[in-house]
């Protein structure tokens, strides 16, 4: 374990991690699918409600307080991307709600018989819009593959799908299944090259690393919030001049302004002020001058801990017969996949384990996680998907080898 980070600090600031039920504790290894919240998150969302719980833009106090939140809420989410501007980030429900949405206003911009590039690695949110404006457009899609042994894309991959007719890449950062961290770097700086527009989830890595757009390079990035320690918002960034040459679907009050343009209707302020909790909890955990100092030296320390539990929790499943783990396992590579654990045992049903640790009050999910593409992929929709087991670091070794020691009592 990294003896710099103070795991038992952090959990103090998660009300939840103290529950039990029946004297069991609760073990949430769910994390990929939603994260627990720190106590700074339900302070911010309580005190919106109670204060300022009010319509943006008037003059009386509420009203001017929620103002105030809400920009301090967007400047918040451009310190965790590394946006320029607070402008640049846009709220919404969620990821996927966003990304139909987004879908929509740049399809204005697409002609029958253009292509798009999707990944065989993505999480459905960021496959199906983009599926149903082709049936809509008429556009040709085509799909980024990766390697079922590697469990990553080589590097042609994107290069072998452009043409002069791409106007769309859509590609996950990392996955909700393998747990694989993609190098979008590479491929967003691959297809600003050919002129085509790069629209990046990343859901799954915004839990366990910084994210930088600038460094990146992508037009777009989305996650949602309930993924990294915030209530059930969704966050996207848009490159600003990409922002402001892109159609909004909107009602006739609204006006071109950013981000207003694409926030449509009345967002969830609670929401958007536990968004800004979020930040500043992860901002705490680090050091420096400025909150964007702050996240990438807390992100350091998180990726350090975090890396030792998923090689702890991937080494104590090598011993068990007929077991195989659906992503990257060599110790030297665990900066290159995020905690997120998807394995099958041979003759077991996933769907069966997932009931067995529930009976122990250990939280995970089995199935196909709504990544459909790469469950497909592996061969594994017809044996019901994977159990997937995912970390954060908020969890302990001491976890890991409780949910091992059940796993071995659930096939012995």
């Amino acid at each position: 374990m990294h003896s710099a980070f103070d795991v038992a600090a952090v959990r103090r600031q998660f009300p939840a991690l103290a529950l039990s039920d029946d004297k069991k504790p609760r073990l949430y290894l769910d994390n990929p699918a939603g994260t627990q919240v720190p106590q700074r998150v339900i302070d911010r969302m309580v005190e919106t409600l109670t204060v300022m719980n009010a319509n943006l833009g008037g003059y009386f106090r509420t009203t001017v307080d929620a103002d105030s939140m809400v920009a301090e809420a967007h400047q918040a989410m451009a310190d965790l991307y590394g946006a320029t501007s607070p402008e640049e980030i846009v709220f919404g429900q969620n990821m996927t709600t966003l990304t139909l949405h987004m879908s929509r206003c740049l399809g204005r911009q697409f002609e029958r018989g253009d292509e798009i590039v999707l990944s065989r690695m993505d999480h459905d949110a960021n496959v199906a819009p983009w599926l149903l404006l082709a049936e809509d457009l008429g556009l040709v899609v085509r799909w980024m593959d990766f390697d079922p042994e590697t469990y990553e894309f080589p590097d042609d991959a994107l290069g072998k799908v452009l043409t002069d007719r791409t106007r769309l890449l859509a590609l996950g950062y990392a996955s909700n299944c393998t747990g694989t961290i993609n190098d979008v770097t590479r491929f967003c700086h691959e297809a600003r090259a050919a002129g085509v527009i790069s629209y990046v989830d990343a859901v799954q890595f915004a839990p366990h690393g910084l994210v930088d757009v600038q460094s990146i390079g992508c037009d777009f990035l989305v996650s949602s919030a309930y993924k990294w320690f915030g209530p059930h918002m969704g966050i996207l960034w848009g490159r600003k001049e990409m922002l402001q040459q892109t159609f909004g679907y909107k009602v006739r009050p609204a006006g071109e302004d950013l981000p207003g343009k694409f926030e449509t209707g009345t967002l969830s302020h609670e929401g958007m002020a536990g968004c800004l909790g979020a930040v500043e909890y992860l901002a705490s955990l680090g050091t420096g001058e400025g909150r964007r100092a702050q996240l990438v030296s807390g992100w350091k320390a998180m990726e350090t801990y975090e890396q030792s539990l998923t090689l702890r929790l991937i080494d104590g499943l090598r011993p068990f017969k007929g077991l195989r783990v659906r992503g990257i396992t060599s110790a030297n590579a665990m900066h290159r996949r995020v905690p997120t654990v998807s394995f099958t045992i041979e003759g077991v049903e996933p769907a069966k384990l997932a009931k067995h640790f529930a009976g122990e009050n250990i939280f995970v999910w089995s199935g196909h996680n709504y990544a459909i593409e790469p469950v497909s992929r592996m061969g594994l929709m017809d044996k019901g998907g994977v159990l997937r087991v995912g970390l954060a670091h908020y969890n302990t070794p001491e976890e890991v080898d409780q949910f091992v020691a059940s796993l071995r009592r659930a096939v012995s």
